[in-house]
């Protein structure tokens, strides 16, 4: 009796069968599509081939060294070295920070839907004020090219 109980209480409160029962596979058992496979519902695979020559890995090959030598280069010619990893430094630990604290927004449980609805108000907004007229995107079009030119220092 205390096993019956043990089981009906560990399975939530169903009961297996008796022993010698005869119990058919339905009940037991998930249902089964039995149908055959047709091809015509098989994903699609890819039929694209692609061919290497000896020739294209020796050219990848010494790209892959020019790529090191010229990094190489560049970090040579860098004068101060220690403010660049500092630079970096800082940029991984603000990647980190922005992880954790975006993990953090994400486990209150309205915010993440609020932020959302943020989100999606905004990109309508944008789309109404840029890109849905022309005149509003030539306007686009003038002030990114006016921030490239700050950013390059040829303003």
């Amino acid at each position: 009796m205390a096993a019956t109980a043990y089981s009906t209480a560990l399975l939530g409160g169903a009961r297996l069968p008796a022993v010698g029962a005869a119990v058919p596979p339905t009940v037991l058992l998930p249902r089964r599509n039995l149908s055959p496979l047709r091809l015509q519902d098989a994903p699609r695979l890819s039929l694209l081939r692609v061919k290497v020559s000896s020739d294209d890995t020796a050219t990848s090959a010494a790209s892959g060294d020019e790529l090191i030598e010229d990094l190489k280069a560049k970090w040579d010619a860098v004068e101060n070295k220690t403010t660049v990893l500092t630079y970096a430094g800082g940029a991984i630990v603000a990647v980190w920070l922005s992880s954790v604290i975006v993990g953090a927004i994400n486990s209150v449980p309205l915010l993440p839907k609020i932020m959302e609805l943020v989100g999606l108000g905004y990109t309508g907004w944008f789309v109404y004020r840029y890109l849905l007229f022309k005149e509003s995107r030539k306007e686009l079009a003038d002030d990114i090219e006016s921030i490239k030119k700050k950013i390059a220092g040829t303003e």
